[in-house]
């Protein structure tokens, strides 16, 4: 099967960030550490990101842009780029997805899905 040449895993963790947060002001501040591992068998280079933030109040947001904190890794099969990155939202719960646009050697483009993620604050739990 062709599809088993593009595979991208990719999974995050949050972390609250209470000394960067006002919550008076509703701000809530998350930084997230993604990791993005190539487990399909061609090289391929990350050329952009599209993320769908929402709130839990329903607000969404979208980030599209090229690369990850300024760079496009490009990773051969097996081999893992790690970074941390953060996000402000006005709510104490939220999620964030996406996906990254990938290049493949072989000159085929490919999406990689991000996982939905859970940012939760301070009290913050999930029923």
């Amino acid at each position: 099967m062709a599809e088993s040449n593009y595979s991208i895993d990719v999974s995050a963790k949050a972390t609250f960030v209470a000394p960067r947060s006002n919550p008076e002001a509703n701000q809530y501040f998350f930084a997230y550490r993604i990791t993005i591992r190539n487990t399909g068998q061609v090289p391929a280079k990350l050329l952009s990101r599209h993320w769908v933030i929402t709130h839990a109040d329903g607000h969404v947001e979208e980030v599209q842009g090229d690369g990850v904190v300024g760079e496009q890794p490009r990773l051969r099969p097996g081999e893992a780029f790690e970074y941390t990155s953060a996000a402000v939202l006005r709510t104490p719960i939220g999620t964030m997805h996406g996906e990254y646009r990938m290049l493949a050697d072989d000159g085929n483009t490919f999406l990689a899905p991000i996982p939905v993620f859970r940012l939760l604050g301070p009290g913050a739990t999930l029923h």
